[in-house]
């Protein structure tokens, strides 16, 4: 070996250890390697930074931010009210929601697939008085396999594609995943749904314990009819069948200024009638979607909406220094002095009994505000209120839910047709985004996770280094000496197996990036096509299923579903074993040598 190969095997071997280590954070580890691979001369110093220009890393930004502008639409709330059921066994939820998990998780990345549903899944199991560890990772696993079907759905594809198009001149299409990945996807979802998920551990007495939102306190909040609503005409009573199916208890109507409660339930709704709910935050910005309901000061909310800045809902508890204690949000001058509504109180389980903006505030109270989002620390200030922990909370804007699907469904047609360079396509649906005031110019940055921006950014140019200097011939030239005179079939499964392994115990894309410049070398010592040991580097690298540090989602869940290490790889561990028995045969057909 040369002295530049020892260095870069020094240096991914250091990086390989201290990521199982985990005591350092990833693009710590990576940035680090980046630049003692410029300081020890492997790496020249104009092209240090390249990876952080490449397409790759582009498109892994630009696809987080396109995922939360079709969150903020309600493009996701239009699918989930639609078809999800807690009355359904937990075998049809599983397939139902690991199919919706998969088909999202296509289109956008899948660690936010599944951020998506994890909300709905939980509240599903909490319904249906199961724990959610049953449906949690069965979940997570779709969402991996659905990202496996197109170029935008993972890392990984992303990856290889740009690799193929640096090494041989043209890079994969959208859906030339599709073949392979569909094949893994469907075989590992029916496997999931039928079989998997009764190979996971229970958990005695762990259903409270296990459910992150069991704690969340429920607000008592008021929605408007608006003067256009399809609800005018209808009774109260009719919309409970939504409301049972979004976590929404209808305690009331306010009409003229005044609350009516038993003998609300038959009366004829009309503009201006304020319904009386219980939710928790989420579940009430879905109902309000759901129907299209206003928020109970419709001049705030009009005065909000035109400020173009965006809206964020924020939860604070009120100490008893607060400005607001002992007074309403109509007497404090909420609305007028710092454009904010409040949407809803929590008050320790007791019922508030009058209109939610005359209702005196008391100390402990938790309020639920609706602020201009660059304002929101000045409004938590001149209130002298506590914020609590962030968890995301967004107004959804269902008006323009057809719009961000159409401009999204027209970037991948055009980018799958080649009429436009993907990650072009990606940015010119953000620009339409921020436009159209789908998602706040403010908040695009806070969608990007910067330390998958920074590790793809440090590894790009160590790989690179690593083929340019000779060390992923050496790789290859050992794989093809172990599997000398195997099949092609023996080949591509040592292939997928090493590629697997490595991705269950360190992140996919760092994986990717030293797995498939050895898997071309492999093909060109062996004279053959490439393309089909990139399709199983590709399919490999992202089924990490045995441990909950192989892939983001599995961390997701490792909380919420109260699971422990050694969980996953009861169903990982089968679930990896079908996904490469009926991917070799499929790469073979599609992708024949």
């Amino acid at each position: 070996m040369t002295s530049d190969q020892i260095i870069l095997f020094s240096l991914f071997g250091a990086v390989f250890g201290l990521l199982l280590w985990g005591r350092f954070r990833y693009d710590l580890v990576a940035f680090s390697a980046l630049l003692a691979g410029v300081v020890l001369g492997v790496i020249p110093t104009k092209h240090a930074f390249d990876g952080f220009g490449h397409p790759a890393t582009l498109v892994v930004a630009l696809v987080l931010v396109v995922s939360a502008g079709l969150v903020r639409s309600g493009a996701v709330f239009l699918i989930t009210r639609t078809l999800v059921d807690a009355s359904r066994s937990l075998g049809a939820h599983i397939a139902l929601m690991g199919a919706i998990g998969g088909v999202l998780s296509a289109f956008m990345n899948n660690v936010a697939a599944l951020a998506l549903l994890m909300p709905v899944d939980i509240q599903t199991a909490r319904k249906a008085g199961r724990p959610p560890r049953l449906s949690l990772m069965p979940l997570s696993f779709a969402t991996i396999l659905g990202g496996m079907v197109t170029l935008i759905g993972t890392p990984p594809n992303i990856i290889i594609a740009t690799i193929r198009e640096d090494s041989l001149g043209e890079p994969f299409k959208m859906f030339d995943f599709a073949p392979v990945g569909g094949v893994a996807a469907i075989a590992g979802l029916a496997f999931v749904a039928l079989i998997g998920w009764r190979l996971i551990p229970q958990r005695d007495g762990g259903d409270n314990s296990s459910d992150p939102m069991a704690d969340i306190a429920e607000y008592i909040a008021e929605l408007t009819v608006p003067e256009d609503s399809r609800l005018i005409g209808k009774r109260l009573y009719e919309l409970d069948e939504i409301a049972e199916k979004n976590d929404v208890a209808i305690l009331g109507l306010v009409r003229d200024g005044k609350r009516r409660y038993g003998t609300a339930r038959n009366v004829l709704l009309k503009a201006g009638d304020a319904i009386v709910l219980e939710a928790r935050p989420d579940a009430l910005d879905e109902f309000r979607a759901a129907l299209s309901l206003d928020f109970a000061e419709k001049k705030r909310q009009e005065l909000l909406q035109a400020q173009g800045d965006g809206l964020q809902v924020v939860e604070v508890v009120v100490p008893e220094e607060s400005r607001i204690r002992g007074k309403s949000a109509q007497t404090i001058g909420l609305g007028w002095r710092q454009r904010t509504v409040l949407l809803g109180i929590s008050r320790q389980g007791r019922r508030i009994t009058k209109q939610i903006r005359k209702t005196p505030i008391r100390a402990g109270d938790i309020l639920l505000l609706l602020t201009p989002a660059d304002q929101t620390n000045d409004v938590i200030e001149w209130l002298g209120v506590l914020p609590l922990a962030e968890r995301g909370l967004q107004v959804t804007d269902e008006k323009k839910v057809w719009l961000a699907i159409g401009m999204f469904g027209a970037a991948v047609a055009a980018a799958s047709f080649g009429l436009i360079y993907l990650p072009i396509a990606l940015g010119m649906v953000v620009v339409g985004f921020v436009l159209t005031k789908i998602l706040p110019i403010s908040d695009i940055y806070d969608h990007i996770s910067w330390p998958v921006v920074v590790l793809l950014g440090s590894m790009i140019p160590l790989g690179s280094a690593l083929e340019t200097s000779g060390g992923t011939e050496l790789i290859a030239g050992a794989l093809i000496n172990l599997t000398q005179g195997m099949p092609a079939w023996a080949i591509l499964t040592i292939l997928m197996v090493v590629t697997m392994s490595l991705s269950d115990v360190l992140n996919n894309t760092a994986t990717t990036i030293v797995a498939a410049p050895i898997a071309i070398q492999m093909a060109q010592s062996l004279g053959v096509n490439p393309d089909p040991f990139l399709m199983a580097v590709a399919v490999a690298a992202s089924c990490a299923f045995l441990t909950p540090i192989g892939h983001k989602n599995n961390t997701l869940i490792l909380g919420p579903g109260g699971y422990s290490f050694g969980d996953y790889w009861r169903m990982g561990l089968p679930l990896e074993i079908i996904v490469v028995a009926v991917s070799i045969p499929a790469i073979l057909v599609f992708w024949p040598l």
